[in-house]
């Protein structure tokens, strides 16, 4: 291998290596390059401040107070679940807000550092203060996890990979390194990228399951909110070209987690009495 390869894929090896760190909310070995939560936090801002100096901001209706409520609520129940596993001061960054905007799409989100807005399309599909308390958990638990930094994380592993790659094949020919390139993008996405995303999203179902349960929420609730996802859903694509699992799959993950989540609610609030 050339000098160049080898110093490239070298780099590559030793950033996965030392990237791994261990993620506190599920025990777990995560590739995370960013261990300094202000830089993130500070970029979330901005992009948050320009979302909604683009949108319409939905104030003092029946849904904006529940939102920002059970908000409240799903924030306490993650200051008491970092504090049940021993790190009382890991949200003092955090600096929640919570916005309900104008939009028929049915989307919510939560940024790494708690700006969370949910969209008017969702409200609906919502229904009641216990679907609301599952979204928003499920939001939350992402930024949590730190899902996002892990993403950017596997994305840059991906964009060094793609170099590496077409440094080897640079002297095939033009139709050959195409295809190269092209089995390339498709193999990191549909066997890396998407399983890595999916995972994310079955992390963030459990761990939002558990956080509007020790809110005092009905975890009940969550298989039925996405029963009602499911029935609004069309023409969904085969779950290993999603980014998401299938509706039918978290629902039964749901159903089989709902009793671990309420036993650790009930260990929670007896050691740290929440209400």
């Amino acid at each position: 291998m050339k000098p160049f390869k080898l110093t490239l894929t070298l780099l590559l090896l030793l950033s996965i290596v030392t990237g791994c760190k261990t993620n506190t909310l599920t025990g777990k070995k995560t590739l995370n390059f960013f261990g300094d939560n202000k830089p993130l936090f500070a970029m979330s801002l901005k992009q948050y401040e320009a979302f909604l100096s683009e949108h319409e901001i939905v104030r003092d209706t029946e849904n904006a107070k529940l939102v920002s409520s059970i908000g409240r609520d799903i924030a306490k129940a993650a200051q008491a679940y970092f504090s049940y596993k021993g790190q009382p001061n890991l949200l003092d960054e955090y600096d929640w807000e919570y916005r309900l905007v104008k939009s028929d799409q049915v989307n919510a989100w939560c940024m790494p550092g708690g700006k969370i807005v949910f969209y008017t399309g969702i409200m609906d599909i919502a229904d009641n203060p216990d679907g609301i308390a599952a979204i928003m958990g499920h939001e939350v638990a992402h930024a949590l996890a730190d899902h996002g930094a892990q993403r950017m994380s596997l994305g840059i592993v991906q964009q060094a990979g793609g170099m590496i790659t077409a440094e080897v094949s640079k002297n095939q020919d033009a139709r050959k390194r195409e295809r190269i390139m092209m089995a390339y993008g498709i193999g990191t996405t549909v066997g890396g990228m998407l399983p890595f995303s999916r995972k994310h999203e079955s992390e963030a179902d459990k761990i939002g399951l558990e956080l509007m349960t020790i809110a005092g929420y009905n975890p009940e609730e969550t298989p039925k909110l996405w029963a009602r996802m499911k029935a609004q859903s069309k023409g969904k694509q085969p779950e290993f070209l999603s980014t998401h699992p299938s509706e039918d799959r978290r629902i039964e993950n749901l159903k089989e987690w709902i009793p671990q989540a309420k036993a650790l609610a009930g260990e929670i609030k007896i050691i740290t009495n929440i209400n």
